[in-house]
């Protein structure tokens, strides 16, 4: 009997509850990426010290995502009525087995207690299957790709990305806080093909510069904290592109771009919780 194979690619949601309420005069966070991503390097040290060493020490493109907390806040404060929502994500099996193992029998198992920012919190659930809000998720490159390349139909002219935190930028010492077609498609094209066996066409880049044109968009800025009390604005909401030179390979692979943002992330400090997007399927079709 053959074994289901790790996934390279995996959406972990995990559900939060708080423990203690904070203390009245600490300050808390606004922005938890980066108390999210302590916590997932500290979940893959327990298991892999030596893993762990290189996503911290790594100063290239990074192998996972790390949401900040999600969910309702009372002047900044977590309530201890309420559940919260966390999400990593892997785009290597290496990774997806340590995250995977940790909530099986982990430091992300359900009961498992957790710090964010020292503040306790209990995971009460842990998801990594397809589910009506479209963020939990595991797949491989080579399946997410052939949904698309080899599916029956043609691929729509148009795809609709949801971003639900600001999504920006880097260029040139400057922040770009709009999601033009080229940064979008070109960030996701350098993350596949620094992470998946099998690289895609750098000309895919170009044809989304040239061929793809913003139809409809719906978005605001946000500014998040950064280092050194920095701030990085960024946009957040969701945004259409259509083609206006349609070809059906090339639709095709934006279209798997597309699918692939959710494990990805688009643009600047994806791994700590900017950039978190997903593609929004089209309406009358079946996806």
């Amino acid at each position: 009997m053959n074994e289901t194979p790790t996934p390279e690619l995996l959406s972990l949601v995990l559900t939060l509850r708080p423990l203690a309420a904070p203390q009245p005069d600490r300050p808390l966070p606004n922005w938890w990426g980066r108390a999210a991503h302590t916590l997932l390097l500290a979940t893959v040290s327990a298991a892999d010290p030596a893993l762990a060493a290189r996503l911290h020490d790594d100063e290239g493109l990074k192998p996972f995502t790390a949401s900040t907390l999600m969910g309702r806040f009372l002047r900044g404060q977590p309530l201890p009525d309420q559940t919260y929502r966390l999400r990593f994500t892997a785009l290597t099996a290496e990774l997806s087995a340590a995250l995977l193992a940790a909530v099986h029998s982990g430091p992300l198992a359900p009961g498992a207690r957790v710090e964010l920012d020292y503040l306790p919190f209990e995971i009460l659930a842990a998801a990594s299957a397809e589910d009506e809000t479209g963020w939990p998720g595991a797949t491989t490159y080579q399946d997410l790709g052939a949904r698309r390349l080899l599916a029956g139909s043609a691929p729509e002219r148009r795809i609709t990305l949801s971003f639900t935190s600001p999504v920006a930028f880097k260029s040139k010492d400057r922040t770009m806080p709009l999601p033009l077609p080229d940064l979008v498609f070109g960030s996701l094209l350098q993350k596949w093909n620094a992470f998946a066996p099998l690289s895609l066409p750098a000309e895919l880049r170009r044809y989304a510069s040239e061929c793809l044109a913003i139809s409809r968009f719906h978005l605001r800025s946000h500014g998040v904290g950064a280092k050194d009390n920095g701030l990085r604005v960024g946009a957040a909401g969701e945004i259409t592109y259509a083609t206006l030179n349609y070809d059906r390979y090339w639709m095709s692979l934006i279209h798997a771009l597309g699918e692939f943002a959710r494990f990805a992330g688009v643009g600047a400090a994806v791994s700590q919780g900017m950039g978190q997007a997903r593609r929004l399927p089209t309406p009358g079709r079946e996806d």
